[in-house]
């Protein structure tokens, strides 16, 4: 059972940047394909980003593309979520999820989540 908990979250204006991080509980965090979701109120889970276990891959729908960046740190335990120029739009929580696939797009494809981090980006 891999435990995630997410971290980073806030309040920032509009164009401006987050970096959301995400620590695994478990050493095998390094054999898991890594993702990132986001769900704003009344509306469904949204696929933001995914990294491979090695990190050496990335995938990201055209909606955060060039602004969002997905890294891991396999010897922290550690996700990262890098946005920039951040809208109104983005808006959300933001979860964190791992995944035997890569790549993984798919709510239905992640194993383990986290709780959560709230993002509200103010216009």
């Amino acid at each position: 059972q891999v435990q995630l908990v997410e971290s980073g979250g806030g309040l920032v204006p509009a164009g401006g940047s987050l970096r959301l991080s995400c620590e695994a509980s478990e050493r095998t965090f390094s054999s898991y394909a890594m993702g990132w979701f986001r769900q704003a109120p009344g509306k469904e889970r949204e696929f933001v980003a995914a990294i491979r276990w090695s990190g050496s891959r990335t995938y990201y729908p055209d909606s955060v593309k060039g602004r969002f960046t997905i890294s891991r740190d396999n010897a922290k335990n550690t996700v990262y979520l890098q946005m920039n120029s951040l809208k109104p739009e983005d808006t959300a929580v933001y979860y964190c999820a791992a995944s035997s696939r890569f790549p993984a797009s798919m709510f239905r494809e992640y194993d383990y989540w986290g709780q959560g981090t709230q993002v509200t980006v103010s216009s």
